[in-house]
């Protein structure tokens, strides 16, 4: 006797899962829309510029009489503030993280991390101009040949940017370590301490490394606070103190409409936008490579 229930035509319960997937497709032929707009677009910057001249020049000076096309500054400027953020973000983040895991009571954790969540919806403009009002001025104080705009500056705030993320994912990982193995580890003499950095962080180790990288890459596309704190200047050097432009200021700076539409000078933005884009996908896809590659299953 067959007792399944036929669905009416017209149900939520068939017609639902066509909407969602209408919406799942949009989403694909939005991202494939945006790869498609960046190579088409990139190729006839590449057919003006040659594509080795690009990645090897160490002069960007595309809106100048002579112009010069070499992505190299543009590209230094990114890792050297992306560099200065990890320096900051990693280890506070991590440190906060086995905190929040191990340590921290409830009632505590239960305020720091959707007080951390709230940081991470700051507005990156603000992060900004407390980058060029505080930090810098600070940083001044100690360091007087600082430029007004330079790379510390904005690298130190970027990392703050990132702390929250790579705190709260770090912390998630760390908590869904099961309970039991750190009670074997304490059955075994172990402190806490020992527990937390030889027991739950090998254990959560590719979350954690995960989170690192995806902050790492959150760093990368960072547009505002580099915009306003490490300047305009294309500059290819291994000082932080002077004045740097990223892949996304010059983005910013440029998308302003002063440039001709269909010039080679207004395809750098996709020249520039599809290095950004490799990059960043890049450090997704190392990031997942990791995150399956030391994963730890518990059943």
């Amino acid at each position: 006797m067959n007792l399944k229930l036929k669905a009416p035509l017209f149900s939520a319960d068939r017609i639902m899962p066509k909407i969602l997937l209408l919406f799942a497709v949009m989403s694909i032929l939005t991202t494939v829309g945006i790869v498609v707009i960046l190579i088409t677009e990139s190729a006839g910057f590449f057919r003006a510029v040659p594509i080795w001249d690009f990645l090897t020049g160490t002069e960007w000076t595309p809106l100048f009489a002579e112009p010069k096309f070499g992505v190299l500054p543009l590209v230094g400027g990114t890792m050297m503030i992306t560099l200065i953020a990890s320096v900051v973000a990693l280890p506070i983040g991590l440190f906060s993280a086995i905190y929040l895991s191990e340590y921290a009571p409830d009632r505590v954790r239960h305020v720091l991390k959707p007080v951390l969540e709230i940081l991470a919806g700051v507005p990156t403009i603000v992060y900004g101009f407390f980058a060029l009002n505080l930090v810098t001025p600070i940083i001044k104080y100690f360091l007087p040949q600082t430029d007004t705009f330079n790379a510390l500056s904005a690298g130190i705030v970027v990392g703050i940017m990132i702390i929250p993320m790579i705190c709260s994912l770090s912390e998630d990982a760390m908590s869904a370590v099961p309970k039991p193995i750190r009670h074997a580890a304490f059955a075994l003499g172990a402190t806490k301490l020992e527990v937390a950095w030889k027991v739950v962080v090998p254990a959560a180790f590719s979350g954690i490394v995960a989170s690192f990288v995806l902050g790492l890459s959150r760093a990368i596309g960072e547009t505002m606070i580099v915009a306003l704190a490490a300047g305009a200047m294309p500059n290819l050097s291994w000082n932080p103190l002077e004045s740097m432009e990223t892949l996304t200021a010059y983005i910013v700076a440029v998308s302003g409409g002063d440039t001709q539409y269909g010039s080679v000078e207004y395809r750098t933005l996709y020249a520039v936008g599809i290095t950004l884009f490799v990059m960043t996908l890049a450090m997704n896809i190392l990031a997942g490579y990791i995150s399956r590659r030391f994963r730890e299953e518990y059943k």
